[in-house]
């Protein structure tokens, strides 16, 4: 039996029970457009919470805590690893500040992939940094501006202090780092401190002892960002393995994990029911058609139509009304995700609910799937419609 002969016959019937057939599409709508938006609003506001903190450096930060002994290679190997984004020693913290006027900036040092330095420039050598937000501010600096900045030590109760110009090669945001401080290439910080130790700064001319050649040099600290949210808890792990106690946002990432748990388990629960009430509606409703269409189905046995055909007769009809109520559950969605998004969406670039090409795809091809099984199993009963009945009724 061809099957445009049957769509085309199922359409033309389709279209006679006009109301019959909105109802059994609204009857869909009701139970689609609902499960549209409850799954848009978990798949928005998850989205939303872990693009935040994908976005957010500080949630990938791992910051050591207490004194540490760490050789430059060890820092190098970290930085090597696969989860890891970025890793650069530290300098001694109260080595590293620097005196601009009155103010005094914490100095960090940073690199190519700095993730707080994300599209500014890379400060290079000894005379060039990038500036907080809330330093530039408090200093009126700009990019291009020259700073006289002083590094004091005292040596033998007497109090030495030493000046160089930086440039400030860019500002970071406030969202970025909200601290007075300033970052710069590593080189700047561990001059500084190996002059507030009593050492001499051959590259910058400041006068002290020498240093040893073959002297190697042991960082107490590192900066270090994970590669994903996902790697941070593995990283935790190992500098656990390593007896090193480090400071990590993983609570909070797995706050948000498990969120997402507990509403995908809320979504299909409610999903499941949904699905099987939409499932008895088309069962009953296919067997209700095969009831109330009986001398139809049986002149269509007598004009030669198969079991099969007939079946088919009453599940493309099933498709049609499941086909109408995808589309229009899609538009109500939109209606209701344009209208969630503007009342409760402050920050641009979010969502409060969305949902993405595939998960429309996703829900069509779940709604005609479960229509289709529906109207077969409901319609089975065409099988007892013999063409007698047909032949008594022309």
């Amino acid at each position: 039996m061809r099957l445009g002969l049957v769509a085309s016959l199922a359409w033309q019937d389709y279209r006679n029970d006009a109301w019959l057939s909105v109802c059994s599409v609204l009857a869909l709508v009701a139970v689609i457009a609902p499960l549209l938006v409850l799954f848009g609003l978990k798949f928005g506001l998850v989205s939303s919470l872990t693009e935040r903190l994908q976005t957010d450096p500080a949630t990938r930060e791992i910051i050591p805590l207490g004194g540490g002994r760490f050789s430059s290679a060890f820092i190098e190997q970290l930085g090597q690893r696969s989860d890891v984004a970025f890793a650069l020693p530290r300098t001694r913290q109260i080595a590293a500040t620097a005196q601009v006027g009155a103010l005094a900036l914490e100095m960090l040092p940073t690199a190519s992939g700095d993730p707080l330095l994300a599209g500014l420039p890379v400060p290079r050598g000894l005379d060039q940094i990038v500036l907080s937000h809330t330093a530039a501010e408090k200093l009126a600096a700009r990019p291009g501006d020259w700073l006289e900045t002083s590094f004091a030590r005292q040596v033998a109760g007497r109090f030495e202090a030493q000046r160089t110009r930086l440039q400030v090669l860019a500002v970071l945001p406030l969202e970025a780092f909200a601290r007075d401080g300033l970052f710069a290439d590593l080189k700047l910080l561990e001059a500084a401190e190996d002059y507030r130790d009593g050492r001499a700064v051959p590259a910058l001319g400041w006068e002290g002892e020498a240093v040893g050649v073959s002297e190697q040099r042991v960082y107490p600290a590192f900066r270090l960002y994970a590669q994903n949210l996902t790697d941070v808890e593995p990283l935790r792990v190992f500098f656990a393995g390593q007896n090193l106690l480090v400071s990590t946002q993983a609570q909070t990432i797995a706050q948000v994990q498990s969120l997402s748990r507990n509403l995908s388990i809320v979504f299909w629960v409610i999903c499941g029911l949904a699905l099987a009430g939409a499932f008895a509606a088309i069962f009953a409703g296919a067997l209700a058609a095969v009831v109330r269409k009986r001398r139809e189905l049986s002149v269509l046995r007598l004009l030669g139509f198969s079991t099969g055909g007939l079946l088919l007769f009453v599940v493309v009809q099933a498709l049609y009304s499941a086909g109408f109520a995808a589309v229009l559950s899609a538009g109500l969605y939109g209606l209701a995700e344009a209208a969630l998004n503007t009342l409760f969406v402050q920050v641009p670039g979010e969502h409060a609910s969305h949902l993405l090409a595939r998960h429309y795809g996703l829900a069509l091809a779940a709604v005609m799937g479960v229509s289709a099984v529906a109207a077969a199993c409901g319609g089975w009963r065409v099988a007892r419609i013999q063409a007698s009945e047909g032949i008594r009724d022309v």
